[in-house]
């Protein structure tokens, strides 16, 4: 039985003519091999499977071939070129520095660079993975890198190329080296499957360039394996079933049913794909990257971006004309959402159901943000705050008159309604019916009375007196003791009824003294105590203040000295000195502390 040979072996590349996607790195090359003008250190970086080894070979064969042609390749003829191909080669050394990353390694590599090549111009030392070398080893690895003898040439090659030092990378001519593009894969693929006598369709290579993600190795893997699951022949079909793929057609459907609300068909669609073996992320991901699509078609200059086989591109075109940009938008971020948080969902089913209910709703709730056909950006707020208008009023036209009251002449009408009146000086418009927006009256509507002139309270009284209870703000009082001293009992009454009785007797063992108008001052005669009273500011605040009608009434409390009060000991310790105050009483719990590492928050 003859050994099989994988495709990405089979076919790799023998000259730069041959590599696939890399122009920018193979012109290079063979342009400073015809010059002369080679650099004693490379470096292949980028994605895997994209060529950096099999580049990094060709140089090293065609820099020794003694029959360079004109366009800068090897003639595969030579002594030199054949015992490359036999791997017999004493000019080439090849370094796994995966498995070889020790600075032993490095010092043997070492020291065969003083070696000079028995035949040919130049010894090449091919270091592959170079990012998996340790510290030590780079650095045993550098005054060679730097200075190494004019026969010898280092070709290193990573995937990672953040990895190494920035040391190394110094020393080196650096190559970067792109993901192949689906066409060329294609292409590729096509010339393979001509020399190996298969039949295949150009959707099934495309699906295949499509999957590999610009690797040409995964690629070729791909269409090995389909090419022995086909016996030969690969469909568009039996290249699905293989590589697990959702048909496109289905998220079409899927679409249809979403943007036509028939959440029925949606689910029960989404259920015969279920049934078909498909994961939920993977419909997830799938639908995201379909609407993806759709929106890049939206406008031509970004079609050429469309990821998808040829058989689709017109049905993307259209659905991009049907399908609003706000839709695609907002489905991608919610596919997005639900495949972030996929994994920490317990019923994955559901998950993916409660996305597709969200989008097939999404055009009503776009629907509803829309305004005069535009979409209108909202700030969230943490609560609903009403948009406050107040008509500005010539100033001619207010008139104070000897009363202190704000008078507005009639000739000045006011029709613009606003949520904040302008009142007069300490009279207030409270209204008593909800949901009824307090409208400024209509001045000409209102008989006026001698002098053309009638107070705003008047006007409202008339126009609005039925609907509204209006009344004028009272006068604030100021603090006297009588006044004081029953608020301050009945207060204390309170807490009695309440069952405060620490608090109650607290307040009768008080005393209140006024400072001023607004303030006064009440003296206890303990701590704790004035712990009590502090945890009733508030209510007793409310109570004075409405008593006064002046929320500019304050209090201090003071503490008589004069008495020495044993105060409890967690009233005295701060946090820090709770806690070692436990700890000291009982070591466990420092221990305890000590073994979780943990902080205590002081």
């Amino acid at each position: 039985m003859e050994n099989f040979i994988v495709s990405a072996r089979k076919y790799r590349p023998q000259n730069f003519n041959t590599v696939v996607g890399q122009d920018h790195i193979t012109t290079t090359l063979k342009n400073a091999i015809l010059n002369q003008h080679l650099a004693h250190a490379f470096l292949f970086c980028g994605p895997r499977g994209v060529g950096k080894t099999t580049c990094a070979r060709i140089l090293a064969k065609t820099i020794n071939c003694t029959q360079i042609t004109k366009e800068g390749e090897a003639c595969n003829q030579c002594e030199s070129c054949v015992s490359f191909e036999k791997g017999a080669s004493l000019n080439i050394h090849e370094l796994d520095a995966a498995s070889n990353n020790s600075v032993d390694d490095i010092r043997t590599l070492v020291e065969q660079v003083r070696f000079a090549p028995q035949a040919g111009k130049y010894k090449v030392y091919i270091v592959d993975e170079v990012h998996m070398l340790s510290a030590s080893a780079f650095n045993a690895f550098l005054k060679t890198l730097e200075e190494p003898p004019p026969y010898a040439i280092f070709i290193l090659a990573t995937t990672e190329k953040h990895k190494i030092l920035p040391t190394i990378l110094s020393r080196c001519q650096i190559f970067d080296f792109k993901r192949i593009v689906p066409e060329d894969t294609v292409k590729h693929l096509e010339e393979i499957v001509a020399k190996e006598h298969i039949k295949a369709e150009r959707n099934a290579l495309q699906l295949i360039a499509q999957k590999s993600e610009g690797c040409m190795r995964d690629a070729l893997s791909i269409l090995d394996k389909i090419v022995s699951f086909s016996n030969g022949a690969l469909t568009y079909d039996n290249t699905l079933e293989h590589l697990n793929i959702l048909d496109e057609g289905y998220y079409f459907k899927l679409l249809t049913h979403l943007t036509e609300e028939d959440l029925t068909s949606a689910m029960l669609l989404y259920d015969e794909i279920n049934q078909k073996g498909f994961e939920g992320d993977t419909v997830l991901y799938g639908m995201a990257a379909f609407i993806r699509n759709i929106l890049v078609c939206k406008d031509k200059a970004s079609a050429h971006l469309l990821e998808s086989i040829e058989g689709w591109r017109d049905q993307y075109l259209a659905a991009a004309q049907k399908i609003g940009t706000p839709y695609l938008v907002s489905a991608l971020n919610i596919l997005n959402e639900a495949e972030i948080q996929f994994k920490m969902a317990r019923n994955k089913r559901l998950h993916v159901e409660l996305a597709l209910i969200k989008l097939n709703f999404l055009q009503q709730a776009i629907e509803l943000s829309m305004e005069d056909g535009q979409l209108v950006k909202k700030k969230l707020v943490d609560a609903h705050y009403p948009i406050r208008t107040k008509k500005i009023i010539p100033l001619s036209n207010i008139v104070v008159n000897s009363e202190a009251k704000l008078v507005i002449e009639t000739p000045a009408p006011i029709t613009n309604p606003i949520s904040s009146p302008i009142v007069p000086a300490k009279k207030v418009v409270t209204p008593t019916v909800q949901d009824k927006p307090l409208v400024e009256p209509d001045v000409d509507s209102v008989s006026t009375n001698a002098g053309g002139k009638k107070s705003l309270l008047a006007v409202l009284q008339q126009k609005y007196g039925s609907e509204y209870n209006i009344e004028e703000v009272k006068e604030a009082i100021s603090l006297d003791m009588e006044t004081l001293q029953l608020c301050w009992n009945e207060y204390a009454n309170k807490m009695e009824q309440d069952m405060k009785h620490s608090v109650a007797g607290t307040f009768r063992m008080a005393t209140v003294q006024i400072e001023d108008p607004t303030h006064f001052t009440i003296t206890v005669p303990a701590l704790t105590a004035q712990k009590f009273v502090e945890q009733e500011r508030m209510s007793l605040m409310e109570k004075i203040w409405e008593r006064f009608q002046n929320r500019a009434i304050q209090f201090s409390i003071l503490v008589d000295a004069g008495e020495k009060e044993d105060v409890p000991l967690y009233l005295k310790l701060n946090s820090k000195q709770k806690f070692d105050h436990i700890a000291k009483q009982y070591p466990l719990v420092q221990q305890l502390k000590e073994r979780l590492n943990l902080e205590v928050n002081f």
